[in-house]
């Protein structure tokens, strides 16, 4: 009985510690994930950060977010790309001021973008996120994009797509430009799987998020995945296509549904593009 109850006491005191490492400590351990893209040997390259799924809500408040941003402009990037989902529920818990404050702190010489995630039409945040995105300095492409030219003359293409399961993505809308030169193009979807529906568009890198990288990870279980994110969920993969067109999926920042995170940290990713 006195070993039963030692053996008790042992399973007890490794939940409480999971527990708290898993509620408390990962969901704050920012990884900073590099890696390089495009042509090799390049003379010129441009460093972009990607941010997905920041969620703020009262257990990831604008306060955690001041974190976040001074990581991304330790990176100094060029461009800093944002692939949805700001708020958790802005319906429950949406500052605004607080948001903008941080977020314009974001320093990129060659501008900052954002897109549509399915958080950001739900849970009341239609009517706020654009404006908050863009008091926040960054310009939001819906169905739209952008080309950037960097200093060297070299030109960067960035689309976005409106959200997929919320939105009206049109791929359409973006054709024309795409015929346009660039030296590298960027698509960004929020959920991951549409991917499949843009392998046959001259795209170089799709960037998406949503996922949340499984958000809790277990030794011989599958990750959880959620609608959308079923068959890309963290990390590159490349599609295959006419155009070698690579994806990446970002595992983000905060947590959906539960504020818990193991073996999944909150993730910036750095690529630095050869042009």
């Amino acid at each position: 009985m006195k070993n039963f109850l030692k053996g008790i006491s042992l399973l007890l005191i490794c939940a409480l510690i999971l527990y708290v490492y898993a509620f408390h400590i990962e969901p704050h351990m920012y990884v900073v994930k590099r890696y390089a893209v495009g042509k090799e040997n390049s003379d010129a390259a441009i460093r972009i950060v990607q941010l997905s799924d920041i969620q703020i809500s009262k257990t990831y408040t604008a306060s955690d977010l001041e974190k976040i941003v001074r990581k991304v402009n330790a990176q100094k990037p060029d461009i800093v790309l944002f692939t949805g989902d700001l708020y958790e529920n802005y319906a429950e818990y949406g500052p605004e001021d607080a948001v903008v404050k941080v977020l314009s702190d974001i320093e990129a010489p060659y501008g900052k973008f954002a897109i549509w995630g399915n958080r950001d039409h739900g849970g009341g945040s239609q009517r706020h996120y654009e404006n908050v995105i863009g008091r926040s300095g960054f310009v939001l492409l819906q169905n739209s994009a952008r080309m950037v030219t960097t200093a060297q003359g070299r030109t960067l293409w960035i689309g976005g797509m409106d959200d997929a399961l919320l939105g009206a993505p049109d791929i359409t809308a973006l054709e024309e430009g795409m015929k346009n030169a660039a030296d590298y193009r960027i698509l960004l979807t929020h959920e991951p799987d549409t991917a499949d529906l843009y392998v046959n568009f001259d795209i170089d890198l799709i960037l998406s998020g949503h996922s949340h990288g499984g958000q809790v990870r277990l030794p011989l279980f599958k990750g959880m995945t959620t609608s959308m994110a079923e068959k890309y969920t963290a990390g590159f993969y490349p599609l295959h296509n006419a155009y070698d067109t690579l994806l990446y999926v970002n595992s983000g920042i905060g947590t959906s549904h539960y504020p818990v995170r193991f073996l999944v940290p909150p993730e910036i990713t750095v690529l630095t593009i050869g042009l």
